[in-house]
């Protein structure tokens, strides 16, 4: 069961139905997140090679919702990077999120938000003037009817984004530019 925002056009679970915090972290203990993995790096490349291209290893950067497996981080501290991990269930040092970074990255995290309000809000205010937040998440865009559409099975995916949400997203929070680039979202600040 799902629900549309009159507003943003999100669509979204209601909140009966989400799981427990720890069914929750318990569904993504059993993600085979291997920082090693090439299939694993291939996938969030593409965050990788945004973040290489737009800043450079002095700029400070935070992995918001790293997971299990800090792919983003060890991809770019061997490149030089400084990158701090931040995680609800695995790296919850909540004095990272007092902190400022030129970028953040936030790869398949967005449609985990509960309260998406909250979370972008905060998002935005860890970013430093020019600083860059870099998500990735499947964008609904009716390329197949909702009701086929896998991304929305997966029971911890309780906010689903389409190309309306996005744009109410920077405007509602000052963003001044997005970039969608397939799965890769860039808001600017």
């Amino acid at each position: 069961m799902f629900y549309k925002c009159t507003t943003c056009d999100g669509i979204f679970r209601p909140k009966h139905t989400f799981l427990s915090a720890d069914a929750e972290k318990e569904h993504y203990e059993k993600h085979n997140n291997d920082v090693f993995d090439e299939r694993y790096q291939a996938f969030v490349s593409p965050i990788v090679e945004a973040v290489l291209h737009d800043f450079s290893p002095e700029s400070s950067g935070l992995d918001f919702g790293s997971g299990t497996g800090p792919v983003i981080a060890k991809m770019l501290t061997d490149k030089g990077f400084q990158v701090q991990n931040y995680d609800l269930f695995f790296a919850n040092d909540l004095a990272l999120l007092k902190q400022k970074y030129d970028y953040v990255s936030c790869c398949e995290v967005m449609e985990h938000f509960q309260q998406p309000n909250q979370e972008f809000e905060l998002l935005k205010g860890l970013l430093l003037p020019k600083g860059k937040l870099y998500c990735k998440t499947e964008v609904f865009n009716r390329q197949t009817p909702f009701e086929n559409w896998y991304y929305k099975d997966d029971f911890t995916h309780v906010f689903i984004y389409q190309p309306k949400t996005l744009e109410w997203i920077k405007r509602e929070f000052g963003f001044s530019n997005l970039i969608v680039k397939e799965k890769l979202l860039v808001f600017e600040n």
